[in-house]
């Protein structure tokens, strides 16, 4: 065990003074008469005590060179910072607090406050609930009717791109212990976009130029597949 600044001005006190000064083989015996639970010091040890003593005048430690430690006053300002803005980002406590930016990120980290994305969500009306539960009621019956009939059906989706500067998921963040489940309706019908779509009807992938590209076998990676495959397909689609 390391010896504090307690220890070594005990040390002093058994070397002494003047005329009644013990060796180091005397204060090294004494302290582990005193302490015999701990590890005994060494004649060196009490040597570099004495020494440091005589040309410093104390025993403390130097100080520790590296960052100084952030005190909990700045932890603090970081979480308030947080707390008044959910929407900050690091760079801006950093700004406005003055500390370095891997200092921000490791209080949030130390208090578990997680940087969590925006979630797009459609914009829904207020029947469109007891729409959605008519259409699973629908889709049950007729499947119950005829085992075919999910088949048949071309399921579809789309992507739309917004040339308006829309939402960016990844620049948007909110800070939080826990998840806040943060939402954002948007419309679907904005001027300036391009709309993505394709569809998948039996084992086939229909594309916006309704060009069938066939589904990756089940032995084979799917992402590879659409990469080889399906992939140039689709672009040749909708660029043309």
């Amino acid at each position: 065990m390391p010896l504090n600044e307690r220890d070594r001005i005990e040390i002093l006190m058994m070397i002494g003074v003047g005329d009644r000064m013990r060796t180091q083989q005397e204060v090294c015996r004494l302290f582990h008469e005193m302490h015999p639970d701990r590890e005994p010091v060494s004649q060196s040890t009490v040597s570099r005590i004495e020494r440091k003593y005589r040309e410093l005048g104390h025993v403390r430690d130097a100080p520790r060179q590296g960052r100084p430690k952030i005190n909990e006053n700045v932890q603090q300002d970081v979480i308030l910072s947080a707390l008044e803005n959910p929407h900050c980002t690091v760079r801006q406590v950093s700004r406005d607090l003055n500390i370095g930016k891997s200092s921000v990120s490791n209080i949030f980290k130390k208090v578990k406050y997680h940087p969590y994305r925006v979630r797009l969500i459609h914009e829904l009306a207020e029947d469109d609930f007891d729409r959605r539960t008519e259409f699973c009621e629908y889709m049950m019956d007729h499947n119950n009717q005829n085992n075919g009939f999910i088949a048949n059906i071309l399921f579809s989706d789309e992507a739309t791109f917004f040339l308006n500067g829309h939402v960016n998921r990844q620049n948007t963040r909110y800070w939080s212990q826990e998840n806040p489940h943060w939402m954002q309706e948007y419309h679907t019908q904005h001027p300036q976009k391009v709309n993505v779509w394709a569809g998948i009807v039996r084992n086939r992938i229909i594309s916006g130029g309704n060009q069938l590209v066939p589904l990756p076998p089940p032995d084979t990676g799917a992402a590879a597949y659409l990469a080889t495959v399906s992939v140039p397909v689709l672009s040749q689609a909708i660029l043309y």
